[in-house]
């Protein structure tokens, strides 16, 4: 147009800039902005200037530049403020939109549907309570000014919440009358972004029962509720219908949501089928399948995966990629190059990335590198609580429980520096979370630090936290181990909700102190008295039970429930109850039929436990003749652990058989001779293997 000597007009440039808005280019739009300015339609044309301010908001440039189009443009109308208001939203300027909208009124100038959205959305990112102050007006204004439209009423179905108000959000989309995809996406997004699973299915199923079919969105907000709910058959309906409907194949964004979905319901395999027929495979797919397989433990595969994401996806590991696939370094030990991650996400500017940053310092806490942990967690510029959360479990991983306590303090008040006072660049107060309590009150437990636990359980009233189920299993736990047994009790009772693992450590709490009667009371509270069986006992339960038993000499009482675990509950003995049991008898001296037990133990089920029961039952009791057998079986499966030659050599010494003590002890030395060979897998082989696939 310009080479035929023909000058853009006022209906050229709004269309023009349109175009570079999609486009995304800022050094394209200044140029033409450069031709607007230099033909004057900067002044000229209001359109032209509405079209630049949105130019400018789309592409990204600084929120001065954006400011300076909207002062310059002389006669403001509806589309002008619309934009503006949108690009303050954009930048995330809340209270600025929120003024601008009060001074387009002190203007008379009427706010569109538009307007409405972005206010709604500016509303939904302040302070809860004014959030939901300032939405009622905007949500009132809407109604006065008669701007019932699916934009409007599915944006403070949004704005509700957003805030946590969700009744707010069902009473909007049950006045709405005229629903249509938007409005019915809206509401089930909106319902699993507040963890209301079960609800949000259940308006997916209304609305297919109206006659909606579900579109891209709608199975991407539900698939979720399938993922958190473990519901694999209904996840499995959807991927059904997006395999028929040939429109969603191509979604890299509805695969990413199916693996998702596979993984939280451990089927990794039929993720790993998603992810290999994905024609389109986004960042977000590969961070999915990545995440999925750090989740259920296939640390190798999710490094590998990681590898492969580098060299051929053709693009660059995210803050997401990294903290899935450091997690994933601290259990593969046949990856020894655990700082080279840390390098590379250092190298690709992701260094001081809060989310990275987390999974570091739980990396090098759990490789026994705490100080490593320490220099990053003191050198990031923004702690949330997850930082804090992850430093003290941290600290409690590698069994630093005092400094522990000192975090949770600290997370409160500020971090001391070399002097040992409080700066201002320190002094960020952040509020401990039921996770940080029930990850801090261990801790306590480990010091038998009673008083401290105590105000640690008074912080959780004050702040209504024991009503959590994680933070009152956990000061169950504390008190139990504490030695305050009714205290323990006393919260048991009071929590509102149980779960399995509050009922395993109150009988845990029981055990400890030898009351198997009181073990074996609430257990059978558990199975017959828990009104409606919303909890069901697992195999830790058994485990539990028994060891009370044990420390109570209750060997009768724990044989028969030992014996009904598979018939009433539909539990198979595992490798600890089968050690439970062996343990129980050899206890009281009846080592024959701790051995009968272990013959009776299915191949599939590791027998080291057992075994060794019956071996430390031999020393005690002086049984020659068994404590051989079992060290000859316990040898075979563990040749390199040094106890069960103590043990063994101990049975032999008390008995006066020296000369096979003796040998013992020299087989002992020749196997602590040969341990100083290791099997270590080399990184680069790892990694080649793979990529020869």
């Amino acid at each position: 147009m310009q080479e035929s000597g023909i000058q853009p007009d006022n209906f050229a440039f709004p269309a023009v800039l349109k175009a570079v808005a999609g486009l995304q280019d800022l050094g394209l739009g200044k140029q033409i902005h450069g031709s607007v300015f230099k033909l004057g339609y900067h002044s000229q044309s209001v359109t032209v200037s509405n079209t630049l301010l949105h130019m400018y908001a789309q592409c990204g440039a600084s929120f001065d530049q954006v400011l300076k189009v909207f002062d310059g443009i002389p006669e403001r109308d509806q589309v002008s403020w619309n934009s503006f208001i949108n690009a303050l939203c954009k930048y995330e300027e809340w209270e600025a939109a929120l003024e601008a909208f009060r001074l387009m009124g002190l203007l008379t100038i009427e706010p569109s549907s538009f307007t409405l959205v972005s206010i709604a959305l500016a509303c939904s990112n302040l302070d809860p309570l004014d959030a939901l102050r300032l939405g009622k007006q905007v949500h009132g204004y809407t109604l006065r000014a008669d701007q019932r439209t699916t934009f409007t009423y599915s944006a403070l179905m949004s704005m509700y919440a957003k805030i946590g108000r969700i009744d707010y959000t069902k009473k909007v989309f049950e006045w709405f009358t005229n629903r249509n995809m938007v409005s019915w996406n809206t509401v089930i997004s909106a319902f699993s972004q507040n963890d209301m699973f079960v609800e949000a299915l259940e308006y997916f199923r209304s609305m297919k029962a109206q006659g909606f079919q579900p579109d891209g969105v709608t199975i991407s907000s539900v698939l979720p509720t399938c993922s958190h709910l473990e519901l694999l058959a209904t996840g499995k309906e959807i991927h059904a219908f997006v395999f028929r409907n040939g429109d969603f194949l191509g979604n890299s964004f509805i695969a990413s949501a199916l693996v998702d979905m596979y993984c939280n319901c451990k089927e990794v395999a039929s993720a790993r089928r998603v992810f290999e027929g994905a024609v389109d495979r986004k960042l977000a797919l590969w961070n999915a399948m990545l995440a999925g397989y750090t989740r259920n433990g296939f640390y190798d595969e999710a490094l590998l995966l990681f590898f492969k994401l580098t060299v051929v996806s053709g693009y660059l590991p995210d803050a997401t990629t990294f903290a899935s696939v450091l997690p994933a370094c601290v259990h593969c030990e046949a990856f020894g190059d655990k700082e080279g991650i840390h390098g590379y996400a250092l190298k690709l500017g992701l260094g001081n990335n809060t989310y990275v940053q987390n999974a570091l310092v739980d990396l090098y806490a759990r490789i026994g590198k705490i100080d490593n942990s320490i220099y990053i967690f003191r050198n990031m510029e923004n702690k949330d609580t997850v930082s804090w959360n992850t430093m003290i479990t941290g600290y409690v991983v590698c069994g630093y429980h005092e400094e522990a306590l000192a975090s949770l303090r600290h997370m409160q008040i500020g971090i001391k520096d070399e002097k040992g006072e409080i700066n201002d660049s320190t002094k960020v107060v952040v509020k401990p979370n039921s996770i940080t309590l029930m990850t801090v009150l261990p801790g306590c437990a480990s010091l038998a630090a009673l008083k401290k636990g105590k105000e640690i359980h008074a912080y959780a009233i004050r702040n209504v936290m024991t009503t959590d189920v994680a933070v009152g299993s956990a000061l169950v736990d504390m008190y139990g181990k504490c030695g305050c047994l009714t205290e323990a009790r006393r919260v048991f009772d009071s929590m509102p909700t149980k779960n399995v693992i509050t009922w395993n450590v109150m009988i845990m709490a029981y055990g400890m102190h030898g009351y198997g009667w009181g073990a074996m009371e609430l257990f059978n509270t558990l199975v017959t008295g828990n009104k409606g069986g919303e909890v069901e006992p697992n195999e830790v339960t058994f485990t539990a039970v028994f060891a009370a038993c044990s420390h109570s000499g209750m060997i009768d009482e724990a044989q028969q429930l030992f014996n009904r675990m598979s018939k009433e509950y539909g539990l198979e003995p595992n490798a600890d109850h089968y050690a439970c049991a062996v343990d129980l008898l050899g206890r009281a001296g009846r080592l024959d039929e701790a051995y009968q037990i272990i013959n009776s133990i299915p191949p599939v089920v590791d027998k080291i436990g057992a075994w060794s029961s019956l071996l430390g039952a031999c020393r005690v009791h002086q049984n020659v003749e068994l404590g051989e057998i079992a060290a000859l079986n316990l040898l075979q499966l563990e040749p390199k652990v040094d106890s069960h030659y103590v043990l063994i050599s101990n049975i032999y010494s008390h008995a006066g058989l020296w000369e096979k003590a003796t040998y013992v002890r020299k087989r002992m030395k020749v196997m602590g001779e040969m341990r100083h060979i290791h099997k270590v897998k080399n990184y680069t082989s790892f990694y080649t293997n793979y990529l020869k696939e």
